[in-house]
């Protein structure tokens, strides 16, 4: 078991930048915390961390191996708690990745009820608006929506992503509305910044794709949602953060024969961690609270 507290201890102090910090994270001594992580830098025959009075920093081999550590101690973790399971309360520490918008909307109420079902299981989550190799970066789940896959990696889809393009009356009645996808580039847009300015659409003819010189680029929904019913422009944007002011009119759609193409929210696990009792758990919820669709 020490290789394990030792491993504990070095994730701690990586993730605190501290030895002081990480202590009352485990609720030890500091002298133990320092202790151990000399004692796993003795063991593999590297220093882990850049010593100074002023700061404590990972070193090119403790960023290395950050995330294959906390592999390790999350699988031993899981381990030792199935062998020592009465009932079946889950215990596990289960590290997330998810957008911000959706989770800020959404997602924050379905980990709050997941937490409240299973107190005893630990989540960390960490919201980022970019493809996550999880594997690499040392998640359990990578929540998105981009194309992009990994090795070693499984992709559970969740639930389809609607998006569209809206607009204020008032802006329409200002502007214009536009007729055609090429009508886009002489109007203010609003764009999700993680998708880019490049803006797909499906015509009668197939796909359309129109480059737009955006009035405003964020990479949080709310803020183009706001933006959009304040007036200022034509917002692609995903239906849900929309969807009340598209009921009572404040938003009206745009370009609605040409729809934009649908993408699919899914979770990101590596292979190791894709039968974990947690894991399931969390996807089961996920696709109930998420669906039918986003």
């Amino acid at each position: 078991m020490d290789i394990l507290v030792n491993l504990q201890a070095f994730l701690a102090t990586a993730d605190t930048a501290g030895f002081s910090a990480a202590a009352r994270k485990l609720n030890v001594s500091t002298s133990v915390v320092a202790k151990r992580v000399t004692q796993l830098e003795a063991r593999i025959g590297t220093p882990l961390f850049h010593r100074s009075t002023r700061q404590l920093r990972l070193t090119e081999a403790g960023q290395r191996y950050v995330h294959r550590a906390r592999g390790v101690v999350t699988d031993a973790t899981d381990l030792l708690s199935r062998m020592g399971e009465k009932g079946h309360d889950l215990v596990d520490h289960l590290r997330i990745k998810a957008p911000t918008s959706m989770t800020v909307a959404r997602l924050a109420d379905a980990f709050s009820a997941f937490q409240t079902q299973n107190p005893r299981l630990k989540l960390e989550i960490v919201l980022l608006d970019r493809p996550v190799d999880p594997v690499t970066e040392g998640f359990d789940i990578a929540i998105g929506a981009f194309p992009h896959s990994f090795g070693g990696v499984v992709d559970e889809p969740l639930v389809p992503l609607k998006r569209l393009l809206c607009a204020s009356a008032a802006y329409l009645k200002k502007h214009g509305t536009p007729k055609h996808p090429r009508d886009l580039v002489e109007h203010r847009c609003l764009s999700f910044m993680p998708t880019g300015p490049e803006w797909v659409f499906d015509g009668p003819r197939g796909r359309i794709t129109i480059q737009v010189s955006p009035l405003l680029s964020s990479n949080e929904g709310h803020v183009l949602a706001r933006s959009a019913i304040a007036g200022n422009g034509i917002a692609l944007i995903s239906h849900y953060l929309v969807a009340d002011a598209l009921r009572d009119g404040t938003l009206k759609p745009v370009l609605r024969d040409f729809p934009i193409p649908e993408l699919w929210v899914k979770a990101a696990i590596p292979e190791r961690r894709r039968n974990a009792a947690a894991v399931q758990a969390l996807l089961t919820l996920l696709k109930t609270s998420l669906a039918p669709s986003l």
